[in-house]
């Protein structure tokens, strides 16, 4: 005689998610865009205090980490809070309130480690580009234009694609890491899902160069273009929109310096 198993909620964390009561799951959304909004409060208020110069502005590498990862949270998390309550329903009947929020905080923090990589890059990329603005004012010109086609070309590209549609649709991924031993596995990941992050906005933040690290209206725009992207139904076709969008601009920055606000020489008083 055959045995049938009947798989239970308590068999995989993501199945057992479901039954996360309504009260809960509000509690999950709310820490995500607590943070975000905090982090939105943080950027706004150091940007508003900071000119839009070329460069790292003077900032030593641990300051700009701190505002690259308060600006990161800000773009970033409002688009990310649907994968990170999906993962805290997963976890939610096995763990107490607490732990909950623990795990949900371990994931988060693996999620902004990936962005710190890219904060270490952009530091000595914003760091060359400076110099070289300091050496040659009209290098500016062919920098912006070389970061808008970057930007361009990979929006359009299919690296790009792949990862927007890991964004758009992770629950495979979730699933196989629920399957993995418990220790560090919520690190791990926000680790994994902030990697493919990474390679679905990278280039976006490319555009900041140009644009100016701290120009909020530019990051307000970026914000709303990854949150559309990554959650809009027609966010693919938006993606290459843009891309094709920031081709225009780089054919237009080298004639254009109103493009380039993050590029322009600063004005040193005589």
């Amino acid at each position: 005689m055959r045995t049938i198993l009947r798989p239970t909620t308590h068999d995989h964390p993501l199945r057992a998610g479901a039954l996360l009561p309504a009260r809960e799951l509000a509690v999950a959304w709310a820490m995500v865009l607590v943070i975000a909004a905090t982090a939105w409060v943080l950027t706004v208020g150091q940007a508003l205090d900071m000119d839009v110069e070329p460069g790292t502005m003077g900032m030593a590498l641990p300051l700009f980490l701190v505002l690259w990862l308060a600006m990161t949270a800000a773009m970033m998390l409002p688009s990310v809070a649907p994968v990170a309550v999906t993962w805290a329903r997963g976890i939610a009947r096995r763990s107490s309130g607490a732990v909950r929020a623990l795990r949900s905080t371990e994931f988060i923090a693996g999620y902004l480690v990936a962005w710190t990589v890219v904060g270490l890059l952009a530091y000595g990329g914003l760091t060359l580009t400076g110099d070289l603005v300091d050496r040659d004012p009209d290098a500016g010109r062919w920098i912006g234009a070389a970061a808008f086609a970057l930007a361009g070309l990979y929006q359009l590209g299919p690296l790009k694609n792949i990862c927007l549609r890991h964004c758009r649709s992770p629950m495979a991924q979730l699933v196989h890491y629920a399957s993995y031993r418990p220790r560090m596995r919520d690190l791990r990941v926000g680790l994994h899902h902030g990697a493919y992050c990474v390679g679905c906005c990278w280039a976006l933040m490319v555009v900041l160069i140009p644009l100016g690290v701290m120009n909020i209206v530019a990051m307000a725009g970026l914000a709303a273009l990854i949150f559309l992207e990554k959650l809009w139904y027609r966010g693919p076709r938006l993606a290459r929109v843009a891309g094709v969008a920031f081709l225009v601009l780089a054919v237009l920055a080298p004639f254009q310096d109103w493009l380039l606000p993050g590029l322009q020489p600063s004005m040193t008083p005589m």
